[in-house]
């Protein structure tokens, strides 16, 4: 079962209307020790996010120096940074967010390609309803062992019909996934395997499953299956 953002995500968020003034924000900031407050309209829909990031440009200027070749530092949009002094102008937007019914693997894309420790979660109507972070989202890696296992068994291994020579063995440690045992058709091996990564909290998958016996195994090494062909005393 695919974990939402919904499950993971913040309730209370404190968030900016868009009048805010500078220092507030970054007394805001500070209070609550986030890097990034979501900005609101009147209607409570978010239309920016305001970063560290975005408050840094005003104390670049103020300071003024010139590089070692007596050029101005360069400023990111400095006209709108660096003189902006409530939430409206200092913000960036539009505001990079997220649905509550999204998945975390969604969230931890769209963080890892924008470059963003949180996310503002918002409804069909732009309104705010929480925020996810990234200690958020490691959360499913905190999963027990044996509700790993358990989820595996049922969505995955129960939907591959065995060999006769016995099921499939699934054992998780740490979140590292060992299978074992046969399948009908070894073809099916990598699929499997691909479909285990998937469920949430696995960090890694052991796979020593092959098809039926007297198949070979698709991941095993040529020489490996040569070797064993030729000892009378290596098991089928």
């Amino acid at each position: 079962m695919l974990s939402l953002v919904s499950d993971v995500m913040t309730h209370t968020v404190v968030a900016l209307r868009d009048e805010v003034a500078f220092k507030d924000i970054a007394r805001t900031m500070r209070r609550w020790r986030v890097s990034a407050l979501p900005v609101l309209d009147e209607d409570g829909r978010v239309v920016g996010v305001v970063s560290e990031a975005d408050l840094l440009p005003k104390e670049m200027l103020r300071d003024g120096d010139p590089d070692r070749f007596g050029r101005a530092p360069v400023l990111p949009d400095p006209a709108a940074k660096a003189d902006a002094v409530v939430a409206r102008d200092l913000m960036t937007a539009p505001a990079v967010t997220v649905r509550a019914g999204d998945t975390v693997a969604r969230a931890a894309r769209l963080m890892a390609h924008r470059h963003l420790k949180r996310l503002p979660v918002v409804d069909d109507d732009g309104v705010l309803r929480g925020v996810v972070s990234r200690s958020d989202l490691i959360k499913v890696f905190l999963r027990d062992d044996t509700e790993i296992a358990d989820e595996i068994r049922r969505e995955v291994v129960a939907r591959f019909p065995a060999a006769p020579t016995g099921p499939v063995r699934v054992e998780v440690h740490d979140g590292v996934v060992t299978l074992t045992g046969r399948v009908w058709d070894a073809s099916l091996v990598a699929l499997v395997t691909r479909l285990v990564r998937t469920v949430e909290g696995v960090v890694d998958v052991d796979c020593a499953l092959s098809g039926p016996a007297g198949t070979a195994d698709p991941h095993r090494a040529p020489q490996e299956d040569t070797a064993r062909a030729g000892d009378p005393g290596a098991a089928a």
